[in-house]
């Protein structure tokens, strides 16, 4: 099953870091081999800026979001 993670990028959760969230997850699927495993998209601003960063994976949404609490959530998926 491939998994789908959305960023929001959105200007608000960009600044908040899904810049870097985004960086971390393009380097983590490159060193983990799960190119054919894990789609990135990208999404425009849901107007859920104070919950920022946000990310949505498998259709569930988290908030708040660091590279070691994606990484968590990768782990576990």
């Amino acid at each position: 099953m491939t998994t789908e993670i959305k960023i929001c990028m959105g200007s608000a959760c960009f600044a908040k870091g899904n810049q870097e969230n985004l960086e971390f997850i393009k380097q983590y699927i490159e060193e983990n081999n799960l190119d054919s495993e894990i789609t990135i998209i990208g999404s425009l601003c849901e107007n859920k800026c104070e919950k920022g960063p946000r990310i949505i994976i498998n259709d569930k949404e988290y908030t708040n979001v660091t590279p070691d609490y994606i990484e968590k959530i990768l782990k576990e998926q």
